[in-house]
This record gives structure tokens, sequence and C-alpha cells, in this order.
């Protein structure tokens, strides 16, 4: 490996940014990802060439304890002050690096990252002559930019130990436990008057066939009981300021119109229904209600949402009651927040499988209810008629295809898998069958995808017992009509069937179950006070699946369970508790440091024209206020650290250059520029 061999200096002499630069240059083969289309050792003799370049090397695996060492004996031995890395994607080990220098006395940002992996040997992989010379390039723009590197600090910033979850669900519940467990105050927040979220609503959960309340019960138990936990229930967010560590919201809290003294009177006395959406419409409930027996608070609840005028009017032992919804709102500080707002499922658009057009056509959901509204040893009814041959179909609201299904709102369709139906619908199979052994049950599916452990013991089981399976074409789904009359069944499944080869099938049922797929919770509001972002099937989106995969963009704020995208039970109360200790070990110490890539200014050169501040899009991130300079005050722009993201849209609004990034200036950006299109063969190295 070529090794350019300098006088020993010590320590103290390369930590400045005041001495002439002393650039090591690494080339990685990452284990042939790179090596195997790019010539490395070429590179890094090539690179030698260059001005301040005083060692540069290669090894198989620069991320390892191997390669970390021969950066850190370098730095101390051979007065490497800057360091350049040509790797994989910096996202992946940029921290790693950092701390590798960090240890050999140099400052952490005297470091600079060359992707050549996604940026070059993975995308010419066909030519490895030009993929060398593109690396050459590359590197040479890094080795630019480190020749005029600064030392920086990270931003450190005081941090609340109290940590917001919003969502009273599973992974709420169990990101607010974990939490408190760790040392942490608590707020949870829930948008219901209720805790339990959909985990209320099952019977069972899969794989194990536990009790679904009797593992909710003792979770909602441990954190209401809990000191360090506060729970409001009926509440929202509806304001954010700040940033990680000192973050002020705003709650919302709605009133549950009575209490623990007049609660169960007033459900007796009052006479209005709607429909009961913990039973998905299959059953109404009154205004004045609880959600489930045994719910969490006990206390009933208003719903305000059918009170027009915003009271209700109630006759309790002959007196007339006016019950009045009287919101609250107040603020808490927090360093963290933990998003755990869930998931709704799929509703089928008119039409859509028959559904809303026929009563017989259910959704899963629904259907789970129903087998829990039945009694035990009751035969199987819907809406007075037994149900003898039942159909199941797969994928509704799941892995649509446009122009074939209707896209939503957004003009979107649910492109994506949902993962979690199929399973889901198998279980239920499963128990159907068991507790009606002599029913007809038709699975019709496009893929049965039964990916987690154990799961595909629920297909072997519905095949075992008898059910027939169908496969359908998403491009060709089937339908639901209604039957002749005079038939037996009121409904028929048409479907082209692959598992007979395309045959065109007509399926007599009695009921059919849709398998809806997850979608997001509607939180618009949220996404914009959190300034998250959604991915494209509108699940909020983590920084990067495998590294960080329950962290935001925006620094403090996480993600758990649905609200990231479709799981299940097991999968999301995983997510919570990742979600909890990503939390735990930013609050702990009672600070937090950030990246000090964001914007300054140069006051100097500032001339308070305010255009900066226009076009920011992050709120408080850039201001104008009053500066004193030469013994006047004067307006300048200042920029608040914590809020700053770096986009460096203000860099570039600025009439006077007054703005720059640190870490990446507008004379380093320059200098890349610069070496990426200079003759290269000027300076001795040979690029044909």
């Amino acid at each position: 490996m070529p090794d350019k061999e300098t006088s020993k200096l010590e320590p103290s002499q390369m930590k400045t940014d005041t001495e002439e630069p002393r650039i090591g240059v690494y080339t990685c083969y990452c284990g042939g990802n790179i090596g195997f289309v790019i010539d490395c050792e070429r590179v890094a003799d090539e690179l030698g060439k260059l001005p301040n370049v005083v060692v540069t090397r290669t090894d198989m695996s620069m991320c390892s304890d191997v390669g970390q060492t021969m950066i850190e004996e370098d730095i101390r031995e051979h007065g490497v002050n800057r360091v350049v890395i040509g790797a994989c994607a910096p996202s992946l080990h940029e921290q790693t690096f950092r701390g590798t220098v960090s240890r050999a006395g140099l400052n952490p940002y005297f470091y600079h990252h060359v992707g050549i992996r996604e940026q070059d040997s993975w995308v010419h992989s066909h030519d490895h002559e030009g993929a060398t010379k593109k690396a050459i390039r590359l590197m040479s723009a890094g080795i630019a930019k480190a020749r005029l590197l600064e030392p920086l600090e990270p931003i450190k910033l005081s941090a609340e130990k109290h940590a917001l979850v919003i969502g009273g669900g599973v992974a709420g519940l169990r990101s607010a436990w974990d939490l408190s467990r760790r040392g942490l105050k608590v707020t949870l927040v829930e948008k219901s008057p209720f805790l339990g979220g959909h985990m209320a609503q099952l019977e069972k959960t899969f794989p194990s066939g536990e009790e679904a309340g009797g593992l909710l019960g003792p979770l909602i138990a441990n954190v209401v009981s809990d000191p360090n936990i506060t729970v409001h229930t009926y509440s929202e967010v509806t304001g954010v300021r700040g940033y990680v560590g000192d973050f002020h919201i705003q709650i919302t809290q709605q009133s549950r119109g009575v209490d623990d003294t007049l609660g169960e009177a007033a459900m007796q006395a009052c006479k209005t229904e709607v429909q009961d959406e913990f039973n998905y419409g299959l059953t109404n409930r009154k205004l004045v209600y609880k959600a489930y027996p045994g719910c969490y608070p006990s206390t009933p609840a208003v719903d305000w949402d059918h009170c027009p005028d915003g009271y209700l009017e109630l006759e309790i032992d002959g007196r007339q009651i006016k019950l009045e919804n009287q919101p609250k709102t107040f603020d808490i500080n927090t360093g963290a927040v933990v998003v755990a707002t869930g998931f709704q499922p799929y509703t089928p658009l008119k039409g859509e499988y028959g559904y809303l057009e026929h009563p017989e056509v259910l959704t899963l959901p629904q259907f789970i209810r129903l087998l829990t509204l039945i009694p035990e040893g009751k035969e199987l009814q819907l809406n007075g008629h037994r149900v003898h041959n039942i159909g199941f179909v797969h994928c509704v609201g799941s892995r649509q295809i446009e122009g074939i299904h209707e896209a939503q709102e957004d003009g979107q369709v649910n492109n994506y898998c949902s993962r979690v139906c199929c399973t889901a619908t198998l279980q239920a199979i499963n128990e159907l069958r068991q507790r009606y052994p002599d029913l007809n049950i038709v699975d019709i599916y496009e893929d049965i995808r039964t990916y987690g452990r154990g799961h595909e013991e629920y297909y072997a089981e519905a095949s075992a017992n008898q059910v027939l399976f169908m496969r359908f074409h998403g491009e060709e789904p089937a339908e639901v009509v209604r039957a002749t009359d005079g038939d037996k069944s009121p409904l028929l499944i048409r479907v082209k069937d692959y598992l007979t080869w395309g045959e065109e099938i007509e399926v007599p049922v009695d009921m059919v179950v849709l398998a809806v797929g997850m979608m997001p919770t509607s939180i618009e509001d949220l996404i914009r006070l959190l300034k998250v972002s959604p991915g494209t099937d509108r699940f909020l989106l983590e920084v990067h699946p495998k590294l960080r995969p329950v962290e935001t963009a925006v620094p403090g704020v996480v993600l758990a369970g649905t609200a990231q995208g479709p799981m299940n039970i097991k999968e999301s109360i995983a997510a919570a508790s990742a979600a909890a200790s990503k939390v735990a070990v930013l609050l702990s110490r009672g600070k937090v440091e950030l990246e000090p890539f964001v914007a300054h200014v140069d006051h100097e050169l500032c001339t308070g024209s305010g255009e900066c501040v226009e076009v920011c899009a992050y709120e408080d991130a850039i201001s104008l206020k009053p500066v004193s300079m030469d013994g006047k005050e004067v307006e300048k722009a200042l920029v608040t650290s914590a809020n700053c993201v770096g986009c460096g849209v203000c860099v570039s609004a600025c009439p006077n250059l007054a703005i720059d990034l640190q870490g990446w200036t507008l004379k380093q950006y320059d200098a890349m520029v610069d070496a990426l299109v200079m003759d290269m063969s000027a300076i001795g190295v040979k690029h044909e």
C-alpha cells in the first residue's frame, strides 16, 4: 500500500487549524464492493501526488478495528491533521470515523467522507477504468475541501429529563412505561377519551394466541399507576415550539362532561345513540359512554363530536342537567417527543367488493368484533340470517395498482403491502373453523405473506382445516355481486383462479369478509407542528430504515409503532421500546449535542435585509434582532443554532454573501468544483 513517510510530530502540534494541512487519504475496498470495480491501489497512488497529502493507504475494510487503528496511528505518528476517507455512504460510517480521528486527538470535523461506493463503484460496475478515474476525481475534490476544513464544536444544549408520548395505544403505552423505567418523567397524550387503541378491539393476538385484553390490561395498569407518568386522555397537541431538549408543547384537553359521581346516572339517562366505533358500527352506543368493559379511565365520557352545540341536556332524578364541554389548554416543557399515533383500518369505497352495497359484506375488523359479540355456542348469523358459506378476500386497500384501483384523496393508491392482514385473516379463519366446524370457507388471495416467525403455521392449519384457497392476480381482482333470486346464498364471488390455470369461478357465499390493510392515522396538523415528514405511503418517515430506524429528521422526535408503517403487535412493542431507548440515551445526561453544520452570519457583511428570514422554512431558525455595533444599535440576522437544519437556503438568498454553512462553506464548495475539473496531469497525476 502506498505510504508517504513523514517525520513524527507531537499531538499538540496537530490540533489547530493554523498549521499547514497534512492530509491522510484512505481508500476502502469495502470487502470488494468498491475494490472489485475500482483500482484502489491506483487511486491511492495518484492521490498521493496531490499537494498536502502526506499519507495514502488502502484497506479491505477501513471501518474495521484494524482500519481505524491505522488512521489513529497515522494521526499520531505522521502528523496527519486532516483525514479524507473514500468508502461507502457517509450516512453509514461518518460517526464511526469521527470517533476514530477524535480518539487520536484530532478535532472530529477535520475529516471528510467521500461515498465512492454508492456514487461510483455501484453505478459503474461495467466500466472499471472509468470508475477508477471517477474515484480519483471525487477523492481529489474531498482533498480540496479538507485543506479548508476548520475546527468545529457540537452544539450543546441543556435537556429536560422529560418525554412526551403522543398516542395511548399499545406502542405509546409501552414507550411511556419503558421511558419511566429508565428514570425519565413522561407525559402521555391520547386523543380519544380512553386508552388502549386498536389492541383493545381484539380478542386474541398472534402467533401466541394469548388474550389481547390479558396483555393490554396489565400494561395500562403499569402506566397509570406509575408516579413518573402523567396521562391526559381526550387531549391532543395543538402547539409546538422549541427544539430538542427544550420543546414547549401546548396541549388542549376536552372535558369528559361527567365525573365518577354522575357518570353512571348520565349513561342511564342518555337516550341518544350513535354508531359504536369500537364495534366498527355493528352496534350503537349512547353519547355518554364507556368504550369497552374495564376501560381506562373508568369514568364515562361525553361524545362532543355528536353534540353540535357543545353541550348535552339530560334529566337525572327529575332534574335537568346541562353537560358542557369546557376544554382547557396547558403547556408542558419536554426534551423529546415520541409519536405513537397508530393506524386506521382501510375503509373500502362504496361498491368496492360490494362494500356498503350488500349488507353481507364486512371488513375483517368488523368480523373480529362480530365473533366477539356472538356468545359461545350460538350459531353464526348476520342480519338475522344463518351463515353457511363464507368467503375471505385479501389485499383490500393494500398492494393497489394505479389504473386498476381508485386512488385515495391525495391521488395515490395504496401500493404497499400492509404485512399483517394475511396472518390476521388466517387466524380469524382458524378460529372460525374451531367454533363452526360445519362452515364452508373459501380464502381468495393475491399472495399469502405470513412473514413472521411461526406465522406460516396459520396457513398450514387453515389448509389442514379444509379451507378452499383460490388465487387472483392484482390486475384482475375478484368481484362480489348479488346472486339471482332463488339462490340459496345471497352473494357470489367471481374470481379468475390461477391455482386452476385461470379458471373463471363463481363462489356462492352468505358473507364476505374483506381483509383490509392499514392506513396511517390522519395527523396532518401534528405533522405540520412537529415538522416531520411522511413517506410516499403516508406513514411517517424514519431517517434510515437500518441505521436510524425510529428517528425522524427532526432531532428529538422519534417514532413508535404503526405511526411509522404497518406492524403487528409484537413489532409495535419492539419499535416502542427502541424509541424509548433512543430518547433515554438522548436525555439521560440532561444535555444533548447537535451537529454544528448550521448557518453562521458574518455581521460585518450583514445589512439586515431580512431576505434570509423570508426564505427560511424553519420556525425561529433565523431572525432579525437588534445588535450593538460601533456604539450603534442595528438589525442583523441571528441564527438560533438549535432550530437550524443547515439546508443552506438562506445562504443563496443573502445579497451580501454574509451567511455561510459551517462545515460546508462556499469556499469549500468552490475548491471542490475546481478540483473536479482541474487538469490533474499538470501536477503529475496520470488521468488520460
